[in-house]
């Protein structure tokens, strides 16, 4: 596989999203979203600069997602995950794009939808993604540390550890509403929002555009890194089993239930090396032309070693 650099200039790039046009829109850690367009030129002005509110600190801190509502061109709204500076928690927050510049975002419009403690500053999580279904899909990790001494990725009442599912489109007090096929709503023993639980850090994690089939990368501890697999028209609901598990090795089994009430990763590879062993970065489907041989393959790669991947679903 060949590669060349397309653009340069970007200080802790973490993620790169397109609305439907031909600009995209670079996500930098320490809060700025830069456009980049087809022929690698960086805009001066960012699209939007929160490097006052966002954390400078901590590796795993900072504007962590972003996410285009299916209907930006008509309402104009996006949607950013990030660490607030004052207290270092995660924060959710609806913006709304300059109507006289769709170059530059409006950065009196926020609207906090989310907030959550984080006890520690690493397994902050951060993607936010749109679901085939209009809803908006949020990754947070356990909240930290090490190992999840508090067990909140097995803890439903708790929003650590999770993938959550919001409608953005039904506003109530809280500023979003609950999809009412959310597999907890009026679970009394869990949080309405949560789709699925038991994740560790899922990093990096999205959808087939074909199928609609979600791809989700757990970052692992010491030993194995995962991807998880949910179908198109799952009901929600799995448990992938952290802290339990790491990848389909027991890690710490205590108040467990036994195996089958969990799912377990269609991949996971074991850490190489010492340093840093191993950390997985999830990727796509690829559903381009350019590449015939590549298409309806699952590409992502390894933060720590560099090496890349692929899976092959079999019929």
């Amino acid at each position: 596989m060949d590669f060349r650099s397309f653009a340069t200039g970007f200080a802790d790039p973490v993620a790169i999203v397109n609305t439907g046009d031909d600009r995209l829109f670079v996500v930098q850690q320490r809060g700025l979203i830069r456009i980049l367009d087809l022929e690698g030129n960086v805009s001066e002005t960012p699209f939007l600069d929160l490097s006052g509110i966002v954390s400078q600190s901590g590796s795993e801190t900072g504007l962590l997602g972003l996410a285009f509502h299916p209907e930006y061109y008509e309402n104009g709204y996006f949607f950013v995950n990030y660490t607030r500076a004052s207290d270092g928690s995660t924060v959710v927050s609806r913006f709304s794009a300059d109507k006289n510049n769709p170059d530059l975002a409006n950065r009196e419009s926020e609207i906090q939808l989310l907030t959550v403690n984080q006890p520690y500053s690493n397994h902050n999580g951060g993607q936010l993604l749109f679901g085939p279904d209009g809803y908006l899909y949020i990754a947070l990790g356990d909240g930290g540390s090490g190992g999840d001494p508090q067990n909140r990725a097995q803890t439903r009442t708790s929003f650590l550890g999770k993938l959550l599912r919001i409608d953005v489109d039904v506003e109530d007090e809280t500023g979003y509403g609950i999809p009412p096929d959310n597999p907890f709503v009026n679970d009394e023993t869990a949080l309405d929002e949560i789709w699925a639980w038991g994740l560790r850090n899922p990093w990096r994690n999205s959808f087939d555009r074909l199928t609609g089939d979600f791809w989700i990368a757990d970052v692992g501890q010491n030993i194995r890194e995962e991807i998880n697999f949910q179908p198109a028209g799952s009901t929600g609901g799995e448990n992938y089993g952290w802290r339990c598990y790491e990848g389909n090795k027991p890690y710490n089994q205590s108040d467990c239930l036994e195996a089958e009430n969990y799912v377990f990763p269609v991949f996971e590879y074991a850490h190489q090396g010492s340093g840093c062993t191993g950390s997985v970065t999830g990727g796509f489907v690829y559903r381009g032309a350019l590449f015939s041989e590549l298409f309806g393959v699952y590409i992502f790669t390894d933060y720590c070693t560099g090496n890349i991947f692929t899976i092959i679903q079999t019929p």
